[in-house]
């Protein structure tokens, strides 16, 4: 039973709690107006353990699409910071009021970015025509039902616990066991995204990517018709790239596997969450000490989020470093991914500050966000040659001798494994 068919069935069947919530209005009321200029930064630091930074290989870029996103040198794209490429990447978006439809700027970097003296924004070019409807699309009834079952379980423990694992049978499943089968929390869309009238980087103009070393610590300044003049601000090592997750694992899939990993500095909470599939069966596990799978948690969260979902026991306290996964419960999967996500750090400035006086409306210039996360991608019970180091500027292992044993196992990479998990 494919996996990517199970997961395509369960987003369909089910809906997603967006727990963010909405903005407070304070209590007194006061006036707030929108900035004049918007600009988003998203920052992710990506790793596969024991694998290279891919996008600073040349030719890489023919695995973006495997790890949902572009990738390789002088191939960067828009949107890196949601797939898993390993690398270091970051989404630029800029909108401003006084241009609504869309106007090109000029962010001045560091040159400790690597990519000084500035980066293109850009808005993305116009689609042309409406998307066909595609009427050869067979009706859901006549859809064939998948088989197998679903198994769920969750929290860091050696054995199963008692209660679990939640079990879905796919051929006999009403539509409300599925819609009840896996609880489901994700994250807002509050940051950097192509949509009508922003202004994006990377594009079509400069697909350069940041290097193994690079930092965004120093001052930026942000220029283009219709931005306000003065979007100036400094980024510390607090909102810069955070440590790649240096995660190690011991263990086999038939038995207990022993999660660890170094402490991330500026990580707020983390979350874990594995799949696998055969024998007829698919299992998901994640972290959480409550049945949370985790589906939409591999992604920016907010302050808010972070500290709501601690709270519920869904992540696992920054002070957390290591995780068991229950014996035996992939022990049939014939192959198992792992992920894991370190919440970094938000940065919000404005300018002019809010007001103190309430009475006094709040009609800020600009306005700056920057988001921060750092994520693992590993095969589950393989334990990694040359773990990640803990910067991803660090110096790269030493490659694999050339020789292998005659009797030593051929274990099935990274990319054999994703490509048949996810059906590529």
């Amino acid at each position: 039973m494919s996996v990517r068919v199970v997961v395509g069935a369960i987003a369909a069947a089910i809906a997603a709690v967006n727990s963010s919530g909405a903005a407070a209005q304070t209590k007194s009321q006061q006036v707030v107006k929108p900035p004049v200029a918007q600009l988003w930064m998203d920052v992710a630091t990506m790793t596969m353990p024991g694998m290279p930074d891919l996008a600073s290989i040349p030719g890489a870029g023919a695995l973006g699409g495997l790890f949902g996103a572009g990738g390789g040198a002088g191939n960067n794209a828009f949107g890196n910071t949601r797939g898993m490429l390993p690398g270091r990447y970051v989404d630029i978006a800029l909108f401003t009021q006084r241009k609504p439809a869309g106007t090109e700027g000029l962010q001045s970097v560091p040159q400790v970015t690597g990519l000084a003296p500035t980066l293109p924004l850009v808005p993305p070019p116009a689609r042309s025509g409406a998307t066909p409807t595609d009427s050869s699309r067979p009706d859901p009834t006549e859809i064939e039902r998948p088989k197998g079952r679903i198994l769920f379980y969750w929290g860091c423990s050696e054995a199963v616990r008692p209660g679990q694992p939640r079990v879905l049978d796919l051929a006999r499943a009403a539509p409300q066991e599925w819609a009840g089968f896996m609880q489901g929390r994700a994250t807002s869309d509050r940051g950097a995204l192509s949509r009508p009238g922003h202004a994006l980087w990377p594009n079509e103009k400069d697909r350069r990517s940041f290097g193994r070393d690079a930092s965004l610590v120093g001052d930026h300044s942000v220029s283009g018709e219709g931005v306000p003049p003065g979007l100036k601000f400094a980024l510390s090592e607090a909102n810069d790239f955070m440590p790649a997750i240096a995660l190690t694992q011991s263990g086999t899939p038939a038995d207990t596997l022993q999660l660890s990993w170094q402490a991330v500095g500026p990580a707020r909470a983390y979350f874990i969450n594995a799949i696998g599939s055969g024998d007829g069966e698919t299992v998901f596990w994640s972290s959480a000490e409550v049945p949370e799978v985790g589906m939409g948690l591999m992604d920016f969260a907010s302050p808010a989020n972070v500290e709501q979902w601690l709270k519920e026991k869904v992540l696992l306290a920054p002070t957390v470093t290591q995780c068991a996964v229950p014996k035996g419960i992939f022990a049939k999967a014939a192959g198992a991914m792992l992920r894991m996500i370190a919440y970094g750090p938000e940065l919000n400035i404005a300018y002019p500050p809010r007001p103190a006086d309430v009475k006094q409306p709040w009609e800020p210039e600009w306005a700056v966000r920057v988001r921060t996360k750092s994520t693992a991608m590993a095969q589950l019970g393989v334990e990694a040659r040359g773990a990640a180091p803990e910067r991803m500027g660090s110096e790269r292992a030493p490659p694999p001798s050339v020789e292998a044993k005659k009797d030593e196992p051929k274990v099935p990479g990274a990319v054999d494994l994703l490509r048949g998990i996810l059906g590529r």
